[in-house]
């Protein structure tokens, strides 16, 4: 005989633990169902285990990040904004903290306290949270009908929050997905974002560990000499060359664009290693300290803030050696050296897949859900929210931040 339910939730992730949480607060009869056997094994894992739980900015600030599809989060953020989402935290004795970059994280830096929080206000409801249950099957009938290795499982209402495919030993592998499609939902097809890039040059994986705290990137497709296009994409932020290719904050924000072009290898990275400094400027700063100090080594030429590793790389892109003098260098060297300074040029193959991806773009498509209250448009008392759906931001704490808002938003809704 089947169990029953007034609401299911799929996947105990951010989304899902604020909607069974709220489905629960307000009288449902409900059930958290987790194939993991623990819950939050993403939040767990986020922010190198700090959990950047929001970002230091309001709701507007939030759908802006988002570029168009941010309108989507109009009515979940009413509901939970950033300020609530650290309120809501901070209410279960978790102090959070603001960093340079307007990341918030918990004071702790641990990310089990983050998720503390949020099993401890499910706990004080009536809501069933059931570990280690996989769903198998999902059918219609007067409402739905869920089958686990355990039980069979009937509820009137159904949430599903299962995620999309990054970090797939999380336990995200894209269950969601196929239940969409079976009831007629669009699914943008899935991809990584926020993964690192790869690329076929040699030379950037000698550069294995050095990192630079501000750098400006860019995005074109790969052209003849002399050629350029307008950039794909603009990002600024702190950058770290690996053994495969780039990683940090401003590799993984502009990797949402490489992922999506249809042939990533056709692309060219543009580095500007010095972003606050026009070019003419660095010219006749190298000029001037060519003539001042022109028995200095011309690797001494290049700017303190970057590393000596890179320095020496870059006078090896531009064929000067490291050990000429200042002084011997004439005014092409020097413009080809401001050139590798503000705009080196790195070959990409493309972004590392899934298993490195901090958020999966593509999803369930906004077009057939409510954005008013997660509800399908396609299937009457389903609803989605969290990475499940197309929609992914820029790191930061943006992309948790929209799956605690519209996971609360379908737990006020359901």
């Amino acid at each position: 005989m089947s169990e029953a339910y007034q609401v299911v939730v799929i996947g105990a992730g951010a989304a899902g633990l604020v909607a069974a949480e709220r489905a629960a607060a307000r009288g449902r009869k409900t059930l958290l169902l987790e194939k993991n056997p623990r819950p939050g094994v993403k939040i767990l894992m986020s922010g190198g285990t700090r959990c950047n739980l929001t970002q230091a900015t309001d709701s507007r600030g939030i759908i802006a990040a988002y570029g168009k599809p941010g309108r989507f989060l109009h009515s979940a953020l009413a509901q939970l904004s950033p300020q609530d989402l650290v309120a809501l935290v901070e209410a279960e004795g978790v102090p959070t903290k603001v960093e340079a970059t307007g990341k918030i994280f918990p004071v702790s830096n641990r990310a089990a306290d983050v998720l503390a929080a949020f099993t401890n206000r499910l706990r004080r409801t009536s809501c069933e949270l059931s570990l280690a249950e996989p769903v198998q099957e999902i059918a219609r009938d007067v409402g739905f009908v869920l089958s686990t290795p355990k039980r069979s499982i009937v509820t009137e209402k159904l949430i599903i929050t299962t995620g999309g495919r990054s970090y797939p030993k999380s336990g995200t592998t894209g269950d969601g997905y196929g239940w969409a499609r079976q009831w007629g939902h669009t699914v943008v097809t899935p991809r990584p974002a926020l993964a690192p890039l790869t690329t076929p040059a040699p030379w950037v994986k000698e550069l294995q560990g050095v990192t630079i705290p501000d750098v400006a990137l860019e995005i074109v497709e790969a052209l003849a000499p002399g050629q350029r296009h307008k950039p794909l994409d603009r990002r600024r932020g702190s950058l770290l060359f690996t053994h495969f290719g780039l990683s940090g904050p401003v590799a993984l924000d502009i990797s949402r664009t490489v992922a999506a072009y249809a042939s990533p290898s056709k692309l060219t990275l543009l580095c500007d290693f010095l972003p606050e400094l026009r070019a003419a400027s660095l010219d006749e700063s190298l000029r001037q300290q060519s003539t001042v100090a022109g028995k200095r080594l011309a690797v001494s030429l290049v700017p303190e803030v970057i590393p000596r590793r890179l320095a020496e790389t870059l006078l090896a892109r531009v064929e000067i050696s490291p050990e000429r003098r200042a002084a011997e260098l004439g005014r092409g060297e020097r413009q080809r050296l401001v050139e590798a300074i503000k705009s080196l040029a790195i070959p990409l193959e493309g972004a590392r897949g899934f298993e490195k991806a901090e958020v999966t773009a593509g999803g369930v498509s906004l077009d057939e859900v409510d954005s008013s209250t997660m509800q399908s448009k396609l299937v009457p008392n389903l609803y989605w929210a969290g990475e499940v759906l197309d929609l992914d931001g820029p790191i930061g704490g943006y992309n948790f931040q929209a799956a605690f808002s519209t996971g609360w938003l379908a737990g006020i809704s359901v």
